[in-house]
């Protein structure tokens, strides 16, 4: 019987393993946002820094584990394989959440997760005790789970919400008034004062608040207790002469130093505060193993009271997870992902959004624009423009091809960043409450994002929007945490080690499949391609790029026309709706580059007028033609997916001919597009009338069906709707070539 326990302990390790990847991937985020989105230092520099930073958190964190084993309930209500089985549960649940977030590139908490998957579990296995014990009711759940801790631990993440993005928003507005954006220009006695107080912030709680529970407080604790205001003082002293010496003597950003320390003390805190949650659940498992190994007592009827002692952690497992974190913190892609949504909802600069607005976001911007405009009547005119002068952003002139290299945010915001999260979080990891470091880091980025007016409108109906997403999310991982795992729970209690198996199979499969689908999207963003508008200056360089867009766009509407008529034919719902994304895509892709118009001919030099009209009209035309391609995938999608009547085939076969001269037509273009060959666009345009009278000919005939065989009035609507879309694709098709044509013609004369 030991056998099974044996199998599961193998099974946590792998699961161990796998959750610290994917972990980490997920709470990257937390401690390199900062750094990476203000390009204080080189990337390189940046990972190596936050890789010291985790493995000596990793080493310190053992204070954490007590959660995992005590923290959610109560370890002496359960036996022995009925711990085993909530083990198992949280484990994989654990892994397959935070991966579907990793791959939607949102961060979620894993804090969050660990704690409702242990009470999800829990609950299910009380539950399922309750059900088979007549002397207990529902009520009994009190006695198993530890009601008073969980409450603490959930109430104490909830409110790290609020007060993270309140105390960010402050600090910022004051480290703002005191600095402007003129951060060099301010006398060096004011940067060191700066430098001191941050670095002393970051010194005292990271070091100090944060070795408690550690087991090296004990040689250093009467150094420290009952001398917390002697130690701040005498640190804002020691850092503040340093800082001195260092913008003196040295000429050292005190900012930039600010940058590299609270990296790696945020990343030294994240490991001591989340290392718990990707390994405390196998370790707590192992210490089980060994205890009812030891006792010669049937699993079913071994107590498991002994995980409420406090057990000595072992720095040899701790070191190896630190360095599984180190090594993903290097390698994950999805971490990446991750970065980048964070980065991109606290930039100070405008640019494409990745969220779209929605009632909510609408509401509080609206609320927030009113209360704005309250307040300028209550504040005296002066104060107002005092404060408007402190947030004015200098013109930072840079040559055309390097202005994608300016960061997302000043070094003042990336400090504040850095250290006011370094000090909610240490604060947490001191009084063993298992904060969330996602939540803590992402609330002072956007509360730093508000007081930063980076948030503007132009920006703020999309930023909002996307930060109720994440916050949605959280809610999301925390209801999902509990339900999945309770579930997982009951299924293992009742298949016990053919249940695992299956799951665990289950576990790798969805994982690879969703590493293969990631590098699959990867691959095909870094294939899109975008207008480079920070390369394209001349109208030539214009032409060439866009040439390559509409090849592309060519293709594509080739290919989706073809699928269309195809799977119509068919009445085949299944395709229709794959064809249908597939449009979808690409009229966003199309949207996407309309998008950027502003800041396309913000980019050209100032004789290229003609640059900037004549990309507008391209992307107009590129907008008409995808928009009608749209409209043919979605009317012929509806009809098939509303079990209306099949084309006649009559109908098709009109359809197919259409369909036929379109490839040739598709093709030819989307090959002087792609060799960039022009002379021959006046025979193509010149084609246009017998495609034109191809297409009015089918309707002709649809006319003359309806009043002989035809019985659908839905099949009318939809055949009609096709082909006098068609007749605007190749309209707008034909302007374009038009547009090209007339370019070219008066670039041979101008020769």
């Amino acid at each position: 019987m030991g056998d099974i326990y044996i199998l599961m302990l193998v099974a946590l390790t792998v699961l161990a393993i796998i959750d610290l990847v994917v972990g980490v991937s997920n709470d990257a985020v937390n401690f390199l946002n900062s750094a990476i989105g203000s390009k204080a230092i080189p990337i390189k520099s940046i990972l190596i820094i936050a890789s010291v930073g985790v493995a000596l958190g990793a080493i310190t964190s053992s204070g954490m584990m007590e959660v995992a084993r005590k923290g959610i309930f109560n370890p002496g209500e359960f036996y022995f394989n009925e711990i085993m089985f909530i083990f198992m549960a949280v484990m994989i649940t654990d892994i397959l959440l935070l991966d579907v977030f990793n791959s939607l590139g949102m961060p979620t908490s894993t804090t969050v997760s660990i704690v409702f998957e242990l009470l999800g579990a829990a609950v299910a296995m009380a539950l399922i005790k309750i059900s088979n014990n007549d002397a207990e009711t529902i009520a009994s759940v009190g006695k198993y789970i530890n009601s008073e801790k969980a409450l603490l631990i959930i109430s104490g993440i909830l409110l790290s919400v609020f007060i993270a993005f309140s105390i960010g928003a402050i600090v910022q507005f004051l480290s703002r008034l005191l600095y402007s954006f003129q951060f060099d220009k301010k006398r060096s006695y004011i940067n060191a004062l700066f430098g001191g107080f941050a670095i002393t912030a970051i010194t005292y709680f990271i070091f100090v608040k944060g070795m408690k529970g550690t087991p090296f407080y004990e040689d250093v604790a009467h150094l420290i207790e009952g001398r917390t205001f002697e130690i701040i003082i005498y640190g804002f002293v020691l850092w503040t002469i340093l800082s001195q010496l260092l913008i003196t003597l040295f000429k050292v950003n005190i900012l930039k130093f600010i940058v590299i320390i609270g990296t790696f003390s945020l990343a030294m805190a994240f490991a001591g505060n989340d290392l718990v949650n990707f390994i405390g659940v196998p370790i707590a498992a192992w210490n089980s193993y060994q205890e009812w190994d030891a006792s010669g007592i049937a699993a079913n009827e071994f107590s498991m009271g002994v995980l409420a002692q406090k057990v000595p952690s072992n720095p040899t497992l701790l070191f190896i997870a630190g360095m599984i974190m180190v090594i993903t913190l290097w390698f994950s892609k999805k971490a990446k992902s991750v970065i980048e949504t964070g980065i991109n909802l606290s930039r100070q600069g405008e640019g494409h959004e990745k969220f779209q607005p929605n009632a909510v976001s609408r509401t509080v911007v609206r609320g927030a624009i009113l209360f704005s405009s309250g307040l300028a009547k209550i504040v005296p005119d002066s104060t107002l423009k005092w404060v408007d002068s402190k947030f004015q952003k200098p013109v930072i002139k840079l040559s055309k091809d390097k202005s994608y290299e300016l960061p997302a945010f000043d070094m003042v915001r990336a400090s504040v960043n850095l250290f006011v999260a370094g000090i909610l979080i240490s604060i947490g990891t001191s009084l063993k409450l298992p904060l969330s470091t996602t939540y803590v880091t992402f609330m002072v980025a956007m509360g730093t994002s508000l007081a930063d007016r980076a948030w503007g409108r132009e920006s703020a109906v999309y930023r909002v929007a996307g930060v109720f997403n994440v916050i949605g999310g959280w809610f999301l991982t925390a209801f999902s945490a509990f339900m999945v795992s309770a579930i997982f729970l009951y299924i293992i209690y009742l298949g016990e080690i053919v249940s695992v198996a299956v799951l665990l199979i289950v576990v790798l499969f969805l994982i690879g499949r969703s590493s293969i689908r990631h590098t699959k999207k990867a691959k095909e963003k870094k294939e899109k391609r975008y207008m480079e508008r920070a390369e394209l200056i001349t109208i030539n360089e214009v032409v060439n790029e866009s040439s390559a867009h509409i090849s592309e766009v060519v293709k594509r509407v080739n290919k989706l026309y073809t699928n269309v008529v195809i799977d119509l034919s068919s009445h085949d719902l299944d395709k229709l709706s794959k064809t249908e994304k597939h449009v979808r895509k690409l009229n966003k892709e199309v949207n996407e580059l309309r998008e950027e118009v502003f800041y396309f001919i913000k980019s050209l030099d100032d004789s290229s007028v003609k640059a900037s009209r004549f990309y507008i009209l391209i992307l107009g035309y590129l907008q008409d033609i995808t928009q009608s391609i749209e409209y043919i995938s979605t009317t012929s999608y509806k009809h098939v997916h509303n079990n209306h009547k099949q084309l006649k085939p009559s109908s098709i076969k009109d359809l197919n001919a259409i369909n036929d001269k379109l490839k040739i037509l598709f093709s030819k273009i989307e090959l002087d597009f792609t060799e960039k060959d022009f002379d021959d666009l006046s025979n193509i345009i010149d084609a246009k009338q017998e495609i034109f009278d191809n297409v009015s000919e089918s309707i002709d005939k649809q006319i003359a069906r309806i009043r002989t065989e035809e019985s659908s009035p839905k099949n009318s609507s939809l055949y009609f709707g096709i082909l006098l879309e068609t007749k605007d694709l190749i309209s707008a098709l034909m302007s374009l070539l038009q547009l090209f044509h007339d370019f070219h013609i008066q670039e041979k004369a101008n020769k």
